[in-house]
């Protein structure tokens, strides 16, 4: 679902292969039989684009923590078992590293029943723990932050490990393409600092004109990632005061080159930022885990929790180059990245 999980795999792979390991990236949704996967894609990024109040009674029943019985994702998970035990059998694989929690599922379903016969581990990259994470039939859970590592020993026996986020070196390191940014914003709106604004892969936002229209009434330049959805990319184009971008492959460069970040969804954008050193704004937040997570953010002193359009421009305010708020939510945000995710699933 969105790009964030995809983005997380590709690098652990891509760790893994300088490690001289083998890795295989695998789409749970595609293991999915009658094409279950796609539709179910296809009906998150619909209610998450147009309906949020849909996924928001999604999250609540299937999701969220409650007393009671409550829904489980093991029966569509494991309609998936069949071809990924084969797979892993065909591959010869050693471990199986599961980042998204339909997957997290299927893999402690098998092991609890003895059909997946090498370790799985699950990398829980939200900063909300919702349930369909956690089954104890996983080997090892490795999670971003302490507060959610101890979440999920409240619910599995297996070993918790608190690793912080998995992102590129790149974000970690100088950009080079930063300076190529800074030129084309002084070019749009000379004297105008950068502020990015992140819909995520599917352009999913909440009243997106009214934000960008005022912080240019406050002297920001909006710079509007819309990710793949052509459509907010079309209608933000046609807003003077900002620049509206599609799919962009620099994000280093471009984080480096901006002010802040406005988020909604404490997803992989804000990790990326946090590890670039650009403090992180939670506005207006997708429903179900964007919400909760922007939370958990705000909580842990990772990024400004900003509910209105006044307190937005009041936490880009506070954020001033020299200042020391700025300085501390950047110490904050890179002592996150405690330990390579990789090297922790892989002695099992």
């Amino acid at each position: 679902m969105g790009a964030g999980h995809d983005t997380v795999a590709a690098e652990l792979a891509r760790r893994a292969a300088a490690r001289g390991h083998e890795a295989q990236v695998v789409d749970v949704l595609r293991l999915l039989p009658y094409g279950l996967g796609t539709g179910l894609c296809r009906g998150y990024r619909t209610s998450v684009r147009h309906l949020p109040w849909v996924y928001a009674g999604i999250y609540g029943a299937f999701l969220r923590e409650g007393r009671g019985p409550r829904p489980s994702g093991v029966p569509l998970a494991r309609l998936a078992g069949d071809r990924l035990t084969e797979l892993v059998d065909r591959l010869g694989a050693d471990v199986v590293v599961s980042v998204f929690h339909l997957a997290a599922q299927l893999t402690g379903h098998l092991r609890e029943r003895g059909r997946l016969r090498v370790p799985s581990a699950v990398f829980l990259l939200d900063f909300a723990v919702h349930r369909q994470w956690l089954h104890p039939g996983n080997d090892r859970y490795l999670c971003l932050t302490d507060a959610a590592a101890a979440q999920v020993r409240r619910t599995v026996a297996a070993p918790v490990i608190t690793t912080g986020p998995v992102v590129a070196p790149a974000f970690r390191a100088p950009a080079p393409g930063a300076d190529g940014w800074r030129e084309r914003f002084a070019g749009r709106a000379p004297g105008r600092p950068p502020v990015l604004l992140s819909a995520g892969a599917w352009g999913a936002a909440s009243r997106p004109v009214a934000t960008v229209r005022s912080l240019a009434a406050a002297g920001w330049l909006p710079v509007v990632l819309c990710g793949r959805n052509a459509r907010l990319l079309a209608r933000l184009s046609r807003e003077p005061a900002a620049m509206a971008l599609g799919w962009v492959d620099d994000m280093p460069g471009l984080l480096a080159a901006c002010h802040a970040l406005v988020d909604n969804a404490a997803g992989q954008t804000a990790v990326q930022a946090l590890a670039a050193g650009l403090p992180v704004i939670g506005h207006r937040p997708l429903p179900g885990h964007g919400a909760e997570g922007v939370r958990r953010m705000a909580d842990l002193g990772l990024s400004a929790l900003a509910p209105d359009g006044a307190a937005l421009l009041a936490a880009l305010d506070a954020l001033g180059e020299a200042g020391g708020e700025r300085a501390d939510r950047v110490s904050r945000g890179r002592a996150l990245f405690r330990r390579d995710a990789l090297e922790c699933v892989t002695d099992l």
